[in-house]
């Protein structure tokens, strides 16, 4: 009774990508590929993901480690405010980071006026609209490996003498390396997927601020072979991710 529901369902999401597949010009894959226009997106792409990620690993452990440890009041409504870019619309999400960060945004006018720095239509701004979408993912498998993490080890170095940063850099950081590994890896497929943030906050400048996707949203109106290519770069990328990840996904979910 189930299964052809479920049939149609699995039809759903695997028709569109194997329609992809089938569309790609294989024969002239390799010189798209690495055309100039595509290769200055994909290296754009590359610089402003694992920047991107680098910058939530610094904001987001920490963050995490005080959302699981930290004792503070109204934790759950902090968490709820550190997950709301996971359902945000991205488009709003561009447009938050445009009213604080633009030049006459809240604390943008300040970068501005004191130090000289303006983020939006910046590959800075780039950078700081694929970290505000994708530390979420971060912040969360950190915080669920230091949930996880049996705090006994960390009590035993305590009684050796070991000082708080040192129980933190050489027990508790050994002991959710897992964790972070697969919230950064996650992170970093998100921001190279971003758009909505993207193409709001920092705009679509050709060697500036154009990423993968934003390149894929140009090329479906000028030339939709080159539009097919990037996709499948980041198909591949998405199922290398998962895949990756396999072990991690299969022994939460028993």
């Amino acid at each position: 009774m189930l299964l052809l529901p479920a049939l149609i369902g699995l039809a759903f999401l695997l028709v569109p990508l194997i329609g992809l597949l089938a569309k790609a010009p294989w024969s002239t894959l390799p010189d798209r590929l690495f055309s100039a226009d595509v290769w200055q997106a994909l290296k754009l792409s590359l610089i402003c993901a694992t920047t991107a990620t680098a910058v939530c690993l610094v904001l987001g452990v920490p963050l995490a480690w005080l959302l699981a440890r930290g004792g503070l009041p109204g934790r759950s409504v902090i968490r709820a405010f550190v997950t709301v870019p996971l359902v945000l619309p991205p488009v709003v999400g561009g447009v938050a980071l445009l009213l604080v960060l633009g030049r006459r945004g809240l604390v943008g006018q300040y970068l501005d006026a004191w130090f000289g720095i303006s983020l939006p239509f910046t590959t800075a701004g780039v950078i700081v609209a694929e970290a505000f979408v994708a530390m979420p993912f971060l912040v969360i498998s950190v915080e669920g490996a230091l949930r996880a993490a049996d705090p006994r080890y960390e009590e035993a170095a305590a009684t050796l003498g070991a000082s708080r940063w040192t129980t933190f850099r050489r027990v508790t950081l050994p002991s959710i390396a897992p964790g972070i590994i697969a919230g950064t890896v996650l992170c970093w497929a998100r921001a190279l997927g971003e758009f909505g943030a993207t193409i709001t906050f920092a705009g679509n400048f050709p060697g500036r601020t154009t990423t993968m996707p934003l390149a894929v949203y140009l090329a479906l109106e000028t030339d939709p072979d080159v539009a097919v290519v990037l996709s499948l770069v980041l198909l591949l990328v998405s199922v290398v991710v998962l895949a990756s990840l396999r072990e991690r996904w299969l022994g939460g979910l028993q």
